[in-house]
């Protein structure tokens, strides 16, 4: 699974405990809907972080396309909540 975070390129998180990713994606979707502008860009970073820190960025010259995007760290409440799906910006695994 391929994310790419605005601004800043393309992370394989294939390998990362996707249970965790979906908490930080969820903290974020709570945050917006609750339109907390604070909270939401403290979990938007907190997803940031996990996906920086824990996926293999994707090289520049790879041609596929993301599974998924999330906004940059310090997009407003807006930008992020017009990003959501119903379930987040990754949606709750079947």
């Amino acid at each position: 699974m391929i994310i790419r975070i605005m601004g800043e390129g393309q992370f394989d998180v294939a390998d990362v405990d996707n249970a965790v990713l979906q908490k930080y994606d969820n903290d974020v979707e709570i945050a917006v809907k609750e339109g907390d502008e604070t909270a939401a860009r403290t979990a938007l970073g907190a997803l940031h972080d996990f996906v920086v820190g824990h996926g293999k960025p994707v090289p520049d010259d790879f041609l596929g396309t993301s599974d998924f995007v999330v906004p940059f760290v310090d997009a407003s409440l807006e930008d992020i909540a017009e990003l959501l799906t119903g379930e987040g910006f990754i949606p709750d695994p079947v």
